[in-house]
């Protein structure tokens, strides 16, 4: 039988959790302030671990508050999905038929909208 704190959370899910919380305070951040922020059961010590690999990926940026770091997003949340959808996008080789299969795999209310944005260069 498997204990509940033996389950594994989804991959992401606690960047994504720790991303919410910092977009939600829309100032920086400690880890501290962060893991009070979340109410959750996470430690600081993984908190801080989760903000530091979020640094390592370009994700937030940080600036010194006292002895630690003040964490804040990079980005908005629309500007993370792009950056993600960019990065799949680059780890094929075959970019022609990535982006066909793609388009091929929308709705047509997004493909309408994909259209207009390109015809109108709007980013």
């Amino acid at each position: 039988m498997t204990d509940a704190k033996d389950e594994r959370r989804p991959a992401g899910e606690l960047e994504a959790t720790v991303m919410a919380a910092l977009w939600a305070a829309g100032r920086p951040r400690t880890p501290a302030q962060v893991q009070a922020d979340l109410a959750s059961d996470l430690a600081r010590t993984t908190v801080t671990t989760i903000l530091s690999r979020l640094y390592e990926k370009g994700i937030v940026d940080r600036h010194r508050q006292g002895r630690g770091y003040a964490y804040f997003p990079v980005q908005d949340a629309p500007g993370l999905t792009a950056r993600r959808m960019h990065s799949e996008l680059d780890r094929d080789a075959d970019r022609e038929t990535v982006l066909a299969r793609f388009v091929a795999q929308l709705s047509s209310d997004d493909e309408r909208l994909l259209r207009e944005l390109l015809e109108s260069g709007e980013q």
